[in-house]
């Protein structure tokens, strides 16, 4: 018989992929079941300075920080979101937010363990806007101990 699944990590920032990930991890949820909401803000943020038209201190700190509050209030929704569609469920939800380059955070968040299975999404698709997420390496599918669940891109 099949060992039963009770953490879940999912990788996941609200992106269509992502969100099919989000189904596909809650699909795989039984009351109970924990899951781990990994969140991974991309390092290019921090080159977001624009510097040719930020000419002082002043005028760069305000950005930074109008770029801090943006990021933090995407994220802050995304993780409503999620945490009401597991709560209906009787899922215990909890979330973890990283800086960094995507892959090596899932890579420093796996180390830790305590995880059955992980699911993510899949490459954002040719002609799709937005990020296109580099959590998915060699290097991570080598690492990886457990079962990795990849969500079809969605249509």
């Amino acid at each position: 018989m099949a060992k039963k699944t009770k953490r879940i990590l999912l990788a996941s920032h609200g992106s269509h992929g992502a969100r099919a990930a989000e189904r596909l991890a809650l699909s795989h949820c039984e009351r109970g079941t924990r899951l781990h909401h990994l969140i991974v803000v991309p390092e290019f943020w921090k080159g977001m300075m624009g510097d040719d038209w930020l000419n002082n201190i002043s005028t760069r700190e305000v950005f930074k920080d109008y770029m801090e509050s943006t990021l933090e209030a995407e994220v802050r929704r995304e993780i409503k979101r999620l945490e009401r569609s597991a709560r209906k469920r009787g899922i215990r939800y909890d979330f973890e937010m990283a800086f960094g380059k995507p892959a090596d955070c899932l890579l420093a968040r796996l180390k830790r363990g305590g995880v059955d299975l992980v699911v993510l999404g899949s490459l954002r698709s040719k002609g799709r806007t937005g990020y296109r997420s580099r959590m998915l390496t060699d290097e991570v599918l080598r690492a990886l101990k457990i079962p990795l669940l990849i969500a079809p891109a969605p249509r």
